[in-house]
């Protein structure tokens, strides 16, 4: 039963992401997404309250498995050092964005989702609290490397925000530069973040 159940829910994410990236959220019925997934309408409000509440989780997801991804790609680098591995993922995930301009559009400036998404973490609370996480890896980091940060939060939210307000402009836009002129500048910032926000 919990199989059926959670394909069910999957079916409308996936259904629902194909109609949000096609037609956009403010066109999209919740009618259309259970149509489109094959199941009772009824079915949508046992896991959703709205479609903005489905919008939310997938953004969540989708940036999630972002990190994911770059975190994969990391385990299997020789990247040293707490700023550099920061610098390694978000340098993947850009990367991966630029190459999906749809999931960009989607995603919009709401990356720091897929870590400190409180509807996501609800609903898949088993996945939200795996030690693999991006989450995971910046507090090791700190400890590793001997860094007195004092809110570890708050200072990887403000890298999340910064890198997902500031690409998204200049990946659809090349605003204030192309993605590739201006890497060099935000990771500078990234790491001046992580020593400022540090007291050895």
């Amino acid at each position: 039963m919990k199989d059926e159940s959670k394909d069910k829910q999957s079916r409308l994410l996936n259904n629902a992401f194909k109609l949000f990236t096609k037609k956009g959220v403010k066109d999209t019925s919740i009618q259309e997404i259970v149509d489109g997934a094959d199941v009772a309408k009824g079915t949508f409000y046992l896991y959703f309250k709205d479609k903005y509440e489905i919008r939310d989780v997938l953004i969540a997801q989708k940036s999630k498995k972002l990190f994911n991804n770059a975190l994969k790609a990391l385990k299997k680098s020789n990247v040293i050092g707490l700023p550099e591995q920061v610098i390694f993922i978000i340098n993947h995930v850009i990367d991966a964005l630029s190459k999906n301009t749809l999931l960009l559009k989607f995603i919009s400036k709401n990356l720091s989702w897929g870590v400190y998404n409180e509807t996501v973490n609800k609903i898949y609370e088993k996945e939200a609290n795996t030690e693999n996480g991006l989450r995971s890896l910046f507090i090791k980091g700190i400890e590793e490397n001997n860094l007195n940060i004092p809110n570890p939060d708050v200072t990887l939210f403000m890298i999340i925000e910064l890198v997902s307000s500031t690409c998204f402009n200049s990946i659809l836009y090349k605003n204030p530069l192309p993605i590739d002129e201006f890497k060099p500048y935000l990771f500078s910032t990234i790491k001046k973040i992580i020593h400022d926000n540090s007291f050895v």
